[in-house]
């Protein structure tokens, strides 16, 4: 795929491709992600980058609806019952992550688990950072051209993915500074995983509103 967006004066056919492209190698990256990252975890008994790593198939699931909304594209209807399930999918998506983020958080509290300072944690979490901060933008700007809540709802999920790098890369690198503050790493995923669910759930309700429209009202 190009790694530079469509000019402003493209027209949506352009978008469309792009934003295709966009979720192929968000599944791709996040596969290659998600088994490495579990595979570390497992090795290392790092729960932290093994939930990173099990996160990371939540973010396919939610390229590939990405997909299987623009199939429609040129079929007439713009915001179609595909796009309204879609957004529901994702936003079911984004419920499943902040649990699973919650549980494992709640789970290392309990077992007063600390994250493991290692080379593949570290590593994993600032290559995420990267990408996922390309990923997150891109689609920004593919949302708002094409005016889709399934777009923008993909870029959301990038952004949480964004959030739980960060969150794994700063609690490693504190603990290996203050290790009285094992349980900042886990706190702050806690936090986190009530503002994802917030937005699945914000998804899941406006999704199921009669009055669905499709568009994000980025515009």
């Amino acid at each position: 795929m190009k790694w530079t967006p469509p000019k402003n004066n493209a027209n949506r056919a352009e978008w469309v491709a792009w934003a295709q492209g966009l979720a192929l190698f968000t599944i791709l990256y996040n596969l290659a992600e998600g088994f490495v990252s579990m595979g570390f975890g497992w090795h290392d008994e790092s729960l932290a980058l093994f939930g990173f790593g099990a996160d990371s198939f939540i973010e396919v699931a939610s390229a590939g609806l990405v997909l299987w909304r623009l199939r429609e594209e040129g079929r007439g209807c713009r915001a179609s019952t595909r796009e309204q399930g879609a957004t529901f999918g994702i936003g079911l998506l984004f419920l499943l992550l902040g649990s699973g983020a919650a549980l494992g958080a709640m789970g290392q509290l309990w077992a007063h688990a600390h994250p493991t300072t290692t080379v593949p944690g570290v590593a994993i979490s600032l290559l995420s950072l990267g990408f996922m901060c390309f990923l997150w933008r891109a689609k920004k700007r593919a949302a708002t051209s094409l005016d889709s809540r399934t777009l923008e709802g993909d870029a959301a999920c990038s952004l949480a993915c964004i959030q739980l790098s960060g969150v794994l890369l700063g609690g490693s690198l504190l603990f290996w500074v203050a290790p009285v503050l094992w349980w900042v790493d886990a706190a702050a995923a806690l936090l986190l995983s009530v503002f994802i669910a917030r937005e699945g759930l914000a998804m899941v309700r406006a999704s199921r509103r009669a009055d669905f429209s499709g568009g994000c009202g980025c515009h």
